[in-house]
């Protein structure tokens, strides 16, 4: 169905509204200071309601400001927040860093990403709040933002309630294999549960999940791709009534892809310029045309490699409707710990180089291709 089909549509009881930075002296200082520690309340709305559109830019000396600062939305008075996520993450930008991003929902717009926009609706029956934390060290210099708003005489009790929820998590290997992927150093593990995947959704309650960002970054060189999707709804035993194949492939690509690629509804918005996949991917997948419906619970989680046999920094936000209350977001962890892990650099992979060497012999004439059980004598 077209997005146009009910434009034409008179609508009866409803206004458009705005809260936004606007100077109200009358000048142009169309923005707000968050200062360092500060919290800022966006919006405070009475009544009853639908967010239809956000737009969000800033100017601050802090270049990871997209990470160290938290935005926080409540829905009719609840002290617990349903959307909880650094900015940039919740927006489609990772790693505190900016890019352009074009989604259905989201988008992060020229010049040069420093646009942020949201078109999710939100509904609210009794109040909506926003709120912006600065955790940097530095001020929001000028923060410029609307939000965009129908006020509703009442929304119907079926709307569910927008959630989002980022996570994040060094994975770990199997201790005895190491990392292992494509069979490369032993034969493959097989994977019968999802206890050691990477978790993105721990939902309870009623409602339909619509979409994730997934920011992966690879400390190696292999393809970081192989781990399957596994969706277990209202307590279900695995492997569930959704099983994926393989990272991509959820992500509605194919073999292996490392180039920049955006769909309304899925794609990848950012991808590194290394030595294979080494680096930092952006992967998105919106769920709009095919929501996962839930009852009383939903747990989704994705393998880290084939059996959860990679190394690598994943972090997601996920987003979905649902009936409140919601189940309580684990505390997110303070700025220091959503830093960046280290850049892998052309130095690094000269010392793992040494060290391969070492462990061949030390043989003078080693190109990088000889395996372990053809070690050829020293000096040759």
């Amino acid at each position: 169905m077209s997005l146009l089909n009910d434009i034409y549509n008179l609508k009866e009881g409803i206004r458009t509204k705005r809260v936004s930075s606007y100077d109200r002296t009358g000048g142009n200082a169309d923005y707000v200071t968050i200062h360092a520690g500060d919290t800022a309340v966006l919006a405070d709305i009475p009544g009853a309601g639908i967010i239809k559109h956000i737009w969000f830019t800033l100017n601050t000396e802090d270049k990871m400001i997209r990470r160290n600062a938290v935005l926080r939305m409540y829905w009719d008075g609840e002290t617990e927040p349903s959307v909880e996520a650094p900015l940039g993450d919740f927006f489609g930008q990772g790693w505190g860093e900016e890019y352009n991003f074009i989604s259905l929902p989201l988008a992060a717009a020229p010049a040069k990403g420093k646009a942020l926009n949201c078109y999710f609706p939100m509904p609210f029956g009794s109040g909506a709040r926003i709120t912006l934390q600065n955790e940097s060290d530095e001020p929001i210099k000028a923060f410029f933002y609307y939000i965009d708003y129908e006020e509703h005489r009442e929304v119907p009790a079926s709307m569910g309630r927008f959630h989002a929820w980022w996570n994040r998590e060094l994975t770990e290997v199997h201790p005895e294999a190491g990392e292992n992927e494509w069979s490369m150093i032993a034969p493959e593990g097989k994977n019968r549960g999802d206890a050691n995947n990477y978790l993105f959704a721990d939902i309870e309650g009623k409602g339909h999940f619509v979409g994730v960002n997934y920011y992966v970054d690879s400390p190696g060189p292999m393809w970081y791709g192989e781990g399957d999707d596994m969706w277990l709804v209202d307590g279900e035993d695995w492997p569930g009534s959704l099983h994926g194949t393989g990272t991509e492939d959820f992500f509605n690509s194919s073999w292996c892809p490392n180039e920049v690629y955006m769909h309304p509804y899925f794609g990848y918005a950012r991808v590194p310029d290394k030595l294979g996949w080494m680096g930092r991917t952006h992967c998105y997948r919106f769920l709009l045309e095919e929501p996962v419906y839930f009852d009383k619970s939903l747990r989704a989680s994705i393998e880290h490699g084939h059996d959860n046999n990679l190394t690598l920094d994943l972090s997601t936000v996920s987003y979905w409707y649902q009936m409140e209350p919601h189940k309580p977001f684990p505390a997110l962890p303070a700025k220091e710990k959503r830093r960046n892990m280290p850049e892998i650099r052309p130095k690094d992979v000269h010392l793992w180089r040494h060290e391969w060497r070492q462990a061949l012999g030390g043989g003078t004439r080693l190109w990088g291709h000889e395996p372990k059980e053809n070690k050829p004598e020293d000096g040759q």
